[in-house]
């Protein structure tokens, strides 16, 4: 059996995201809700300045902080 490039980099994304997930599993809902902020902020941040690095950096903090404090 032979792996190409196509193949072997499916089994190399899908062994980082099994390795990125199980890192996130000790999480409280606090930092899931950090986190979950900072992503939604990010994408908002992102389309409302055309993809500018400023206000997707400006969306995720923004967006962190928003999700830190919700959920307690």
């Amino acid at each position: 059996m032979t792996l190409t490039n196509k193949t072997m980099a499916k089994a190399v994304i899908a062994l980082t995201f099994v390795t990125v997930l199980s890192g996130c599993s000790n999480w409280s809902k606090r930092d899931r809700n950090t986190a979950i902020g900072a992503g939604i902020g990010a994408i908002g941040g992102s389309v409302l300045t055309h993809g500018d690095g400023l206000g997707t950096l400006g969306g995720a903090a923004l967006g962190g902080v928003i999700g830190h404090q919700s959920g307690h």
